[in-house]
């Protein structure tokens, strides 16, 4: 769950040093609750909105510590009120660290989701729904970690290795162009349930 916290607004490779600054320190709910914000602003430092990020922190631990016996707890509502859990944080800790068929939906899976031609969407929140509402339930908890991989070494968010993808013969490449360009992607109508898309194959795991 730190690291979900940790990952908002923040790129991948500052969130796992961040990570692993923090959990040397304090790898339980009573070691980061123990700790002071500002110890905990310097060991997460530099990630985005770090200062607020470690209040919410040393919050979250607290209440774990009070409300659910230092334990992360199973349901989303639960998690929707922890300090810090939003609806991204809380579906990654659903189905990465419960393996619960949920698709948690970030920044690359938005992006690839859309130029896969799984969704055309222009909202994480739209995609979320729509991928939870289309992929197999035996799919959603793989989803995120494989797109995520993907986006990271391949699928970038400018100049993506299209040639090198293993998903070349059945992506149709949307918004891959002005990716190239350095130009920021048109946005994009949200679909809708039941609607069809014009350009593109479909691909496997749509039903």
């Amino acid at each position: 769950m730190l690291g979900a916290v940790l990952s908002t607004r923040t790129r991948d490779e500052t969130t796992a040093q961040a990570f692993r600054r923090l959990t040397a320190v304090a790898p339980t709910p009573a070691a980061l609750a123990g700790l002071k914000t500002g110890e905990i602003r310097r060991l997460i430092y530099p990630v985005g909105f770090y200062r607020t990020k470690a209040r919410l922190l040393k919050k979250l631990a607290q209440q774990l510590l009070t409300h659910h016996h230092g334990s992360v707890p199973r349901t989303r509502a639960e998690l929707l009120h922890l300090p810090g859990v939003g609806p991204k944080v809380a579906s990654i800790v659903l189905s990465q660290a419960f393996g619960l068929p949920v698709v948690a939906v970030d920044t690359h899976v938005h992006r690839l989701s859309n130029r896969l031609g799984l969704v055309r969407t222009t909202r994480p929140e739209q995609t979320e729904r729509r991928l939870n509402a289309i992929v197999p339930e035996e799919l959603k908890a793989e989803l995120n970690p494989l797109l995520v991989a993907l986006g990271q070494t391949i699928c970038l968010p400018r100049n993506p290795h299209c040639p090198d993808c293993p998903l070349k013969n059945l992506c149709p490449q949307r918004r891959v162009r002005a990716a190239r360009d350095g130009q920021k992607s048109p946005g994009m109508p949200a679909d809708k349930p039941g609607g069809k898309f014009q350009n593109g194959p479909a691909l496997p795991i749509c039903p």
